[in-house]
């Protein structure tokens, strides 16, 4: 098994263009598999992390309700914001400056093959990054990504995820609200979830910006562990070594 993973800050990139990335890396894993399960032969898979900041973009997942976005076509245009109806799953979600979005794309055959703990370990990783400015990030029930004040008037999401996955193979990911316009989530139902509010980690913490390079440090650093994973050579080379 190869649980080396090659970590990759595309910084701020094009949706479509992290989309099409992701697929070709996606889609090149699963060719893999499928030639060695064909030729019975067995040539290690490789594991992706890709950290990436899009511009202002609204996301709906296979499964989602085209009427949670509040906007129509020329008031996206106005909002400078784009429009992708994708293959993850979960609803509608926003992607825009100042939040850090993550696309683990791994061979859970690697790892272990279970997609309700790949979903859990991604959340316990982001709560381990919230606890370390103090903050205590949760699980709520039936709602994946990671929340603040679960079972108050005040539950507001903090970090949304949705993922794909075929043949033990993954794609999409977590986006998490660091410096966030929180402004933006007010065109649409977040994650389809009505009555419940989004948050950002600066509005958090009270303070206008917080360090995102410190995030994505600390990120890493959980996921690594909770995947007992090593850097690639690749990523040993790069600014993450």
């Amino acid at each position: 098994m190869n649980k080396t993973i090659d970590i990759q800050d595309l910084g701020h990139k094009d949706y479509k263009e992290t989309w099409d990335y992701q697929e070709e890396l996606f889609k090149s894993i699963i060719a893999a598999k499928v030639k060695n399960k064909r030729e019975e032969v067995h040539v290690e898979t490789s594991n992706y992390f890709l950290l990436v900041e899009h511009s202002h973009v609204y996301t709906l997942g296979k499964s989602g309700d085209f009427s949670n976005l509040l906007l129509n076509e020329e008031q996206l245009s106005k909002k400078g914001a784009f429009f992708y109806k994708i293959n993850r799953g979960g609803d509608i979600t926003y992607h825009g400056p100042g939040q850090i979005v993550g696309y683990p794309i791994l061979d859970l055959e690697n790892f272990f093959t279970d997609i309700h703990k790949y979903l859990r370990l991604l959340e316990e990783m982001v709560i381990l990054t919230l606890a370390e400015y103090g903050i205590e990030g949760q699980r709520s029930a039936g709602e994946t990504g990671v929340w603040l004040g679960v079972g108050t008037p005040f539950a507001r999401k903090i970090c949304a995820m949705g993922v794909r996955a075929s043949r033990w193979v993954t794609m999409h990911g977590f986006a998490f609200n660091v410096n966030t316009d929180l402004g933006y989530f007010d065109n649409i139902v977040p994650c389809g979830i009505r009555g419940k509010a989004v948050t950002s980690l600066n509005v958090e913490l009270g303070v206008e910006k917080v360090d995102e390079a410190q995030i994505k440090t600390k990120l890493l650093k959980h996921f690594m562990a909770l995947f007992e994973a090593v850097p690639s050579q690749e990523t040993k080379q790069s600014q993450f070594a």
